[in-house]
């Protein structure tokens, strides 16, 4: 049941990724012909909204699937709530290859060390804008 990260998922989210950018108002995206160009054009509270939705309908399925509910509706939700990201990534300009990244940066540091450097760097960046 558990898919491997491989080449062929990055090249899914970079296709995927590729088709979002081309819908971008910028890139002559039609509201009219294109879900993602709508959601665009209403602007970043659409989009982020949905998000919300997304995510909170992966918490729902994931609760319903403790009680004896459909597990496969954690994926089609989740693939919801990815997509929803990947057009607010491609709103501000970057891509999943952003986000890998950065959680390639991450490999390998605990979760909590990772969360008190975020602290720390936060401390500072509030001291050096005081």
């Amino acid at each position: 049941m558990r898919a491997t990260v491989n080449h062929s998922t990055s090249d899914a989210l970079a296709r995927l990724a590729s088709v979002i950018e081309s819908r971008l108002p910028a890139r002559g995206g039609d509201p009219e012909k294109s879900y993602v160009a709508r959601l665009l054009h209403k602007g970043p509270d659409a989009f982020l909204k949905k998000i919300g939705e997304e995510a909170t309908e992966v918490v729902m399925a994931a609760k319903d699937a403790d009680h004896g509910g459909d597990r496969s509706k954690i994926v089609n939700e989740v693939a919801d709530l990815w997509f929803h990201t990947m057009v607010a990534l491609a709103h501000y300009g970057f891509s999943p290859a952003d986000v890998t990244a950065e959680l390639e940066r991450r490999e390998g540091t605990s979760g909590i060390e990772e969360k008190a450097l975020r602290k720390v760097q936060a401390r500072e960046s509030e001291a050096s804008n005081d």
